[in-house]
């Protein structure tokens, strides 16, 4: 018989297994929570605080997305010059400093966590960004990352291989992120680009285009990095006519968006050349389809205010787009409201496949007639893209991507700045155009943090009201020659 005491021993290690196990099945079980907690209130503040008009079945904001984020005040110098520019006059005479954008981008991201969640698409943008050093750059995804957030560098994309390669490996030569995002703005509309200062078409900046695509190609072959490029393009009365065949050119360059924004009168107003009322987003995407050559169909998904955001979520294949919800089909918007309604919440982008799986059928668990909804619109999506063999065939030939198309509609300062003040007053504009511009602000989809006054920004009123005077203090802060 087993003394007293040893018996008392081996059911306290017993007890303190148990209670092992029940921790780790506990940690296990919020790991593969579908939806956290913190984005289930995130989501659900967003949707509430939306406009009655925006609040449609195809809404995206509130119901998956809790929309896209930016930095602010972190480094606004540029070294091209653009016409128009949403930079302020004083933009130009602030100093690049590391520190300062460190300190900035990690001040930004924790209250955007703490506000919306433990995940969100932030964009690391100011002036320009490859200005930063490659270990600053470096240090501000990963502060952005540190914050859950999945980082794009926001560039005009005149910088060299070196540059690239010294950003996203160490000092040892490996890998400092796995995977990177950045949008490439090129169009006509800027000076001072290294080999087209002057650029007097599209056409002339294709092979910067091109150019800008390979130096992650190569990277890539070398080092195994994973990336996601972007193509942004100002459009105004001198290059509405361009955007057809920029098209044309850009869409099988290697991009997986296209991203365009009719030019408003914002920033700085030495940079305002001509009006820019006469191009809006309805005639920028009849360009686009122009050089598509069929219909871009984008009513499938909404993402935010329509006067706002017009996107299109699709792939290509063999140079022709379809969309991964055509609105016109039953099947398809039927799958797009479950989806929003079951899985709306789950973080897609930058979740393990295996933990992702783990997370959608906990949430299917629930749903099970979803998954024959699911069938049905795969069934059509592959009957409108040629059947299982020529996707298969496609890929194969690598003729198979991804391709989100977008217009983003900046509005005029002279709207924002009444619109923003009455806002804040908490008081609904009389006059029907003010009224209009408060409600695109309320469904704003692009959203820059401010921890001081504990607000959420919208980018139209940041660039509009408080860019100025934020350009205005860093003059003084970061001037250009220190004293």
């Amino acid at each position: 018989m087993a003394p007293r005491g040893a018996a008392t021993h081996t059911e306290e290690d017993g007890m303190g297994r148990r209670r092992e196990l029940r921790a780790r099945w506990q940690e296990l079980r919020e790991r593969t929570r579908p939806v956290h907690p913190e984005t289930e209130r995130a989501l659900a503040e967003r949707w509430a605080a939306l406009p009655d008009h925006v609040r449609t079945p195809a809404q995206s904001l509130g119901r998956h997305a809790v929309g896209c984020e930016g930095t602010h005040g972190v480094f606004p110098k540029c070294n091209l010059t653009c016409t128009p520019c949403y930079h302020s006059a004083d933009a130009n005479k602030v100093r690049i400093d590391g520190g300062h954008t460190l300190g900035e981008v990690t001040r930004q991201m924790a209250y955007l966590r703490e506000r919306r969640g433990p995940y969100a698409h932030a964009q690391l943008i100011g002036g320009e960004v490859s200005l930063l050093t490659p270990d600053d750059h470096a240090a501000a995804l990963q502060a952005m990352r540190d914050a859950g957030r999945s980082p794009m560098s926001m560039t005009h994309g005149d910088f060299d291989p070196e540059y690239l390669r010294a950003l996203v490996t160490g000092p040892d030569g490996a890998l400092r992120f796995d995977r990177v995002s950045f949008a490439a703005h090129v169009d006509s509309l800027m000076r001072g680009r290294r080999g087209a200062v002057r650029p007097r078409s599209e056409a002339e900046l294709n092979p910067f285009r091109e150019r800008f695509v390979q130096m992650f190609r190569d990277l890539r072959a070398e080092t195994g990095l994973r990336y996601y490029l972007a193509h942004n393009m100002t459009v105004t009365p001198a290059n509405v006519g361009q955007v057809a065949e920029t098209v044309r050119e850009v869409i099988g360059m290697g991009y997986s968006m296209m991203s365009f924004q009719p030019a408003a009168h914002v920033g700085d107003e030495r940079r305002w050349k001509e009006s820019y009322t006469a191009v809006d987003a309805d005639a920028v995407w009849t360009e686009l389809e122009k050089g598509m050559g069929q219909p871009i169909a984008h009513q499938g998904v909404d993402f935010g205010d329509p006067r706002c955001n017009r996107l299109a979520f699709g792939f290509l294949l063999e140079r022709r787009w379809h969309p991964f919800v055509d609105p016109e089909v039953p099947a398809e918007t039927a799958a797009r409201d479950a989806f929003f309604a079951h899985y709306g919440g789950i973080a897609f982008s930058n979740t393990p496949p295996a933990l992702l799986l783990v997370k959608v059928l906990r949430a299917a668990r629930h749903h099970p007639g979803d998954l024959r909804i699911a069938l049905r619109w795969a069934r059509s999506l592959l009957r409108r893209a040629g059947g299982v063999r020529r996707l298969a065939r496609g890929a194969r030939a690598g003729r198979l991507g991804l391709m989100t198309f977008e217009v983003h509609s900046f509005m005029d300062a002279a709207d924002v700045g009444p619109a923003w003040e009455l806002m804040q007053q908490g008081v609904e504009a009389g006059d029907p155009r003010i009224r209009a511009t408060q409600e695109r602000l309320a469904a704003c989809t692009y959203s820059m943090a401010h921890p001081e006054t504990g607000q959420l920004v919208p980018a139209c009123a940041q660039h509009s009201v408080l860019d100025p005077v934020e350009n205005a203090g860093l003059r003084k802060l970061l001037p250009l020659t220190p004293v």
